[in-house]
């Protein structure tokens, strides 16, 4: 059998996520207590998906002309003002207040003290990349999460997951028109050595050939810088995949190096490698994960 072109979210997504988070939480000791953090907001987002019911789903046919014509059925302007992010935001910070520590606290009161039109500002902010204002990128990341639940929701209710985009739409996601967050190697049974991106929003994972530029498409300047130990072994399963010609990069996450390995997750793990590709100043990160936000302040 040929591998599926585009695979649709898992339900237990978050779960498998938190799980990863939290192994790596033990195991990459400077980033600790962020990761551990990442692993109760993902633990919080499964208990949203499984428990909370949102004011307004599509019905089962309102993708069809979407699919019928290879666009992106969940498109992130075309939905936006559909979508009950409000009630699923809500039912976020309940499920977070039974698990953060004081130390987070702070961020849950400021979020539900502020106007709906000031959630909706940050929203905006995390689905169109801009970092915003210093002091309100702690407050980005539980937007986010909010977000990734709406969306990875509706991808649930997609009758067939959507075509393989065409290729000059390569790069975003063909069920949300979302930026990957990196790419990764499967190794089960039916897509075994292939390789998939991975939405940074909705979790779509989509067929993309091995060493081929995401951004710009060749092979001929790719290149492999990875995270290795005091011994010279790797880290962790995660590769920058950087292009000469375009001069971007995007991690890689080989699964048969870790079989639990998780592409949001690793990439948060590995932020070591987005700070020694930026101290060389010759690459910019193509990926997109709606949990890290670096704004340049100068």
């Amino acid at each position: 059998m040929d591998p599926p072109a585009v695979v649709l979210p898992d339900p237990g997504h978050f779960a498998v996520r938190a799980q990863r988070l939290h192994a790596l939480s033990e195991r990459i000791e400077p980033l600790g207590a962020f990761l551990a953090f990442m692993a109760q907001l993902s633990r919080a987002q499964q208990v949203v998906l499984e428990r909370h019911q949102p004011q307004w789903l599509p019905e089962p046919d309102a993708f069809a002309l979407a699919l019928k014509h290879g666009m992106p059925p969940l498109g992130v302007e075309a939905l936006r003002g559909d979508v009950d992010f409000h009630t699923e935001f809500a039912a976020l910070l309940d499920a977070l207040d039974l698990a953060i520590g004081e130390a987070q606290r702070p961020l849950l009161a400021e979020l539900r003290k502020m106007p709906r039109s000031g959630i909706d500002q940050l929203a905006t902010r995390v689905l169109t990349g801009d970092a915003g204002l210093p002091s309100q990128r702690g407050l980005m990341p539980l937007v986010a999460a909010g977000l990734q639940v709406a969306w990875l929701r509706l991808a649930l209710r997609l009758p067939a997951p959507p075509q393989r985009p065409p290729p000059e739409a390569r790069a975003i996601c063909p069920c949300c028109g979302s930026l990957p967050v990196a790419s990764v190697i499967q190794i089960d049974q039916i897509r075994s050595g292939v390789r998939y991106l991975q939405c940074g929003l909705c979790a779509t994972q989509w067929y993309l050939e091995r060493a081929k530029c995401s951004v710009c498409d060749q092979t001929g300047k790719l290149d492999y810088l990875s995270l290795e130990d005091e011994t010279g072994e790797p880290l962790l399963p995660v590769q920058a995949e950087t292009c000469g010609d375009c001069h971007t990069y995007l991690k890689i996450v080989p699964r048969e190096f870790d079989a639990q390995a998780e592409p949001l997750a690793d990439d948060l793990a590995s932020l070591a490698l987005d700070l020694l590709l930026a101290e060389k100043g010759e690459y910019r990160r193509s990926g997109y994960n709606p949990f890290l936000w670096v704004g340049n302040e100068g």
